[in-house]
């Protein structure tokens, strides 16, 4: 699963944006500065149900910001996406 369809399913389950989950995240002190991946995931838990995996995508967006190494872009591999930079914004608002 691509690092955006992962975001793109947090979307579907939580009712919020990677950004509005993002702005969440940074109102609770996780930033790319502050915050372990363990407590990040273990609030996605709680407050949202998510697992490891789908949890570990936005960990990424709180740590690293919307870019994603170019080593998954236009591959085959399993994280593959179309783009360096995920979108954030809600899939409603992406241009095609």
């Amino acid at each position: 699963m691509s690092f955006q369809a992962y975001l793109d399913t947090i979307e579907d389950r939580t009712g919020l944006t990677p950004r509005q989950l993002l702005d969440i995240a940074n109102s609770k002190g996780f930033d790319e500065q502050n915050g372990k991946a363990g407590e990040i995931l273990e609030w996605l838990k709680a407050d949202y149900g998510l697992g490891r995996g789908h949890g570990m995508a936005l960990v990424h967006v709180i740590k690293k910001g919307a870019r994603i190494d170019r080593k998954h872009v236009g591959t085959t591999g399993t994280h593959r996406d179309e783009s360096e930079t995920l979108w954030l914004d809600g899939k409603e608002s992406k241009s095609s």
